[in-house]
């Protein structure tokens, strides 16, 4: 039977179904009795895509497709454009097994062509057939494009070729007049409260020299001066809490409730400063009282404003902390005094978003927060930068070590350039001096013992030099712990999370409690360590880095660096939990071979506190230094050979001949680490071992 494909396309186009009489035959076949065909090319799942285009069928065993159903059957065959094929198979085949699903009739896309047309064959029930047809039209007929709209590029105008000079100066004058234009409206300020005492007034030059000397080497400095103007007189220090607080009968009587008995060295320096209305950088070992020194200034500074606090849009004191611990302690010190009703809040990450949100609305007078946490409550509303007039960083140095400088930069160029601004420190690095000098104005400097990093004085400290590995390490602390007194309490401090963990879990396990405390630990578990350690509940607490900044536990009496810490002032915070309030301390520290590169920076430390050092260290420090140097060297001068001329491991080399480690050598000969045959006996020129790791007279490596 012949049919022809009469239907008009709805557009005329080169590519539709071709207008003319073709050969569309239906032929009775007889199908398969077995149903759906699994042979070779059968239908169903097994239906593949062979790269060499073969018929797309389901029953032949050579394309895509179902089995039909038993019964007679008939066929036409049609032709499409070639480049409308694969609209039909679909991806993977999906569009022809959607086709024969939904009309019923069984498609074959051959590989004949006619010109630039591809037969395809249906099969089935005449409806089947016509219901396939249509599908198939409906796919491939290519429809009107849509309707293009051309735009005409715009022309730029040429470029001068000019060289443009930027005025930088007529910029910055300009910054400078809209911040003071932004500025201008802001309630007034006043950051002038102190009145001197006739006698602190009536001391001579060289009486303040000698009590400055007196009270830890007290050195005071305008080192950021930019003009001689600058150079205004330094407040002279006080003696007693009296002398500061004369004219603040309340806030004596605060302190007095507290129990201090006299002010530490950065106090005495650093409130007549505050007082005067000063930007101050406190440097000084941790422990010193650097919280009540900025904190008592401020409760001043907020109840004396022009504005009554009751008409005061926002908090008016920000300190800025760098870790949660940190900032709760801060919170703990306001709350002790209870000076004409101000209010407090500590917001951080990891606490009651919600609630932080719900006291901050109440109304505050001091923020307490931590970067991150500050950050987002200033974004989301809840805090406004522009009712802050006295700004606290501190542990500045921390902040930075932390990577929180471009949150603090953020901060403090939206609150009014007109503040008060404290920095702490326990360090002065060049990245506090660069904030410093940019946010503060002609601030003073106290230096409290030297500028050069130092432990605290109280602590005695022991360095334990061991072999590598976690052994004789773990054997040794534990030895300190059952040597513990019923009074003591001891920080160990771990270099990662891990590590704390595992030593709590040995510690558990051999029926010691102790807590642990690191950033992995939910906020509500960090501060139950903090109490349980605090109240005595536990004698051991297990904490890496974050807790060796800024937590006041007055009583802890040891410090364990299980591992020694990556950089030498993180050292000096860590032997800093311990020995506080005037209390003594001891601080022991097991040293390794990894742990040679601060070697150099530690002995410093420790002869400038009249500790003893071992002499491991300072052998340690030299072959590091002749290591480092050599590095150096070679680092300069290779060429060559893969490894370059007289290179590492040959000739004149590290390995082979006059070498490290062979004769007259670092580890050989007269040498730190044994001799003969042995890689590393330690013991010196005669202490080395036979064995691989040789012990002889001294210690093992």
């Amino acid at each position: 039977m012949a049919d022809e494909w009469n239907e008009s396309p709805a557009v005329s186009n080169q590519y539709a179904f071709v207008d003319r009489v073709i050969s569309s035959e239906y032929r009775n076949t007889e199908r398969s009795s077995r149903g759906f065909s699994r042979g070779r090319g059968g239908g169903g799942g097994g239906r593949r895509f062979q790269n060499n285009r073969e018929d797309f069928n389901s029953a032949n065993g050579n394309g895509w497709g179902t089995s039909p159903k038993s019964a007679d059957t008939n066929q036409i065959t049609i032709e499409v454009p070639s480049r409308s094929v694969g609209r039909i198979i679909g991806k993977g085949g999906s569009k022809i097994s959607d086709l024969q699903f939904e009309s019923g009739a069984k498609i074959n896309v051959t590989k004949e062509t006619v010109g630039d047309n591809t037969i395809v064959k249906i099969s089935g029930q005449t409806d089947e057939i016509d219901k396939a047809r249509e599908m198939i039209e409906q796919l491939t007929i290519d429809r009107p494009p849509r309707q293009q709209f051309t735009l005409t590029p715009s022309v730029a105008p040429p470029i001068e070729n000019k060289n443009v000079v930027i005025d930088w100066q007529a910029l910055s004058e300009e910054c400078d007049r809209m911040t003071k234009e932004k500025w201008s409206k802001a309630p007034l300020i006043k950051k002038n409260f102190y009145i001197e005492d006739p006698a602190v007034a009536a001391m001579t030059a060289d009486e303040v020299a000698k009590f400055r000397e007196d009270n830890n080497n007290i050195v005071v400095a305008r080192a950021l001066s930019k003009t001689p103007n600058d150079n205004k007189p330094i407040p002279n220090p006080v003696r007693t809490f009296e002398e500061a607080f004369r004219n603040y009968p309340l806030i004596l009587e605060e302190i007095r409730k507290a129990g201090f008995e006299s002010p530490s060295p950065i106090q005495r320096q650093g409130w007549p400063i505050l007082l005067s209305g000063e930007d101050l950088i406190g440097i000084a070992q941790t422990g010193t009282g650097k919280t009540l020194a900025f904190l008592l200034p401020a409760l001043i500074h907020l109840d004396g404003q022009p504005t009554p606090r009751e008409q005061r849009e926002g908090p008016g004191v920000l300190v800025i902390a760098p870790t949660r611990e940190l900032a709760l302690q801060i919170e703990r010190e306001v709350k002790k005094y209870h000076y004409k009703n101000i209010k407090a809040v500590c917001v951080y990450g990891g606490g009651d978003r919600k609630e932080q949100v719900n006291i901050i609305t109440k109304g505050v007078d001091i923020v307490i927060a931590t970067p991150g946490r500050l950050n987002d409550l200033v974004l989301a509303g809840y805090i406004s930068t522009e009712t802050f007039t006295y700004v606290v960083l501190d542990e500045a140095d921390r902040m930075l070590d932390m990577g929180f400088e471009p949150q603090i930069r953020k901060v403090l160029y939206e609150i009014r350039p007109d503040r008060q601004t404290v920095m702490t420190s326990a360090t002065w690095p060049s990245g506090v001096r660069r904030l410093a000098d940019s946010y503060m104005v002609n601030p003073v400097q106290v230096y409290v013992g030297s500028l050069d990093l130092a432990a605290v004085h109280t602590v005695t400290q022991t360095i334990i030099m061991l072999p590598d590995g976690e052994e004789e390490k773990f054997q040794t602390f534990m030895d300190f712990v059952h040597s513990m007194q019923p009074d003591d309490k001891a920080i160990v401090f771990c270099g990662k999370k891990a590590k704390a963990d595992y030593l709590a879990s040995e510690l558990v396990i051999n029926g010691i409690d102790c807590q642990a405390m690191h950033g992995d630990r939910e906020q509500c578990d960090r501060e139950q360590a903090l109490a349980d350690i605090t109240d005595g509940t536990v004698q051991i607490l297990i904490a890496t880095d974050v807790a060796s900044r800024g937590i006041d536990i007055e009583d802890i009496s040891h410090v364990i660096n299980y591992d020694f810490p990556k950089n030498i002032e993180e050292y000096v915070h860590r032997v800093g939990r311990t020995g506080r309030a005037g209390r003594s301390g001891c601080s022991i520290s097991y040293f390794t071979r990894a742990d040679w590169a601060n070697a150099q920076e530690l002995i410093p430390i420790l002869e400038e506190a009249c500790q003893h050092v071992p002499e491991e260290l300072h052998e340690m420090s030299k072959r590091f230094a002749a290591w480092k140097e050599r590095k150096d060297q070679e680092r300069g001068g290779r060429g060559g050979g893969r490894f370059g001329g007289n290179r590492d491991f040959g000739g004149n080399r590290d390995f082979g001949g006059n070498r490290d480690f062979g004769g007259n050598r670092d580890f050989g000969g007269n040498r730190g680490f044994g001799g003969g045959n042995r890689d590393f006996g330690y013991g010196g020129g005669g202490g080395g071992g036979g064995g691989r790791f040789g012990g002889g007279g001294g210690r093992k490596w």
